[in-house]
């Protein structure tokens, strides 16, 4: 079946071809989602809903890029979707702190919960770090960071999923990168 065929068959709400893009996607979209938000219940969450996006919005589906490609970008939207909404949550809760309304902060540890396969660190502490320093990236930089060393994607893949040239997607990569080595840098001063 071409990518053609089978996208006809979604759209047509063929149970099969629902049950194929389940098969091939559910692993591929719920590892992407765990890079992003590395908690096992929170990225399940996320990813059952790029897959309810996927069926509500099949029929807008333009197929100017691969249907892969669509998929991680709703993938990817929906986890820094996520994202925002945590960090207000949690930038309201510090802000009821201070008024003294005896609001407690939330002090759940989000990025120690990673048991992701691509990535492997030796030390909890350090793995704490690095998820801090790459939440502290701007958006746009976390975006790129994480779809290309966090979850293995190519340049070229990153700038489709994301939609910016090759280029601007090298040149936030480097950026991320500086920003990430300033910020273990002094954190890795002030420890000694």
């Amino acid at each position: 079946m071409t990518e053609a065929e089978f996208i006809k068959e979604l759209r047509n709400k063929s149970r099969i071809a629902y049950a194929k893009l389940l098969d091939d996607f559910q692993h591929k979209v719920y590892g992407t989602c765990l890079s992003f938000v590395p908690n096992k219940e929170d990225a399940e969450d996320i990813a059952q809903e790029v897959f309810v996006e996927v069926f509500n919005s099949i029929s807008k589906f333009k197929g100017q890029s691969k249907l892969s490609t669509w998929i991680y970008r709703i993938a990817t939207n929906k986890c820094l979707e996520f994202i925002r909404k945590r960090n207000t949550k949690k930038r309201f809760a510090f802000l009821q702190s201070l008024t003294g309304d005896g609001f407690e902060i939330d002090k759940t540890n989000y990025f120690t919960e990673m048991n992701h396969p691509g990535i492997i660190l030796e030390n909890k502490e350090k793995s704490d770090t690095l998820f801090f320093a790459i939440n502290g990236l701007p958006e746009a930089q976390r975006l790129v960071f994480t779809l290309h060393k966090v979850d293995g994607k190519s340049y070229q893949e990153v700038s489709d999923i994301t939609e910016k040239s090759l280029s601007s997607v090298e040149s936030l990569m480097f950026r991320a990168k500086k920003n990430l080595q300033k910020a273990l840098g002094n954190f890795y001063k002030n420890e000694q």
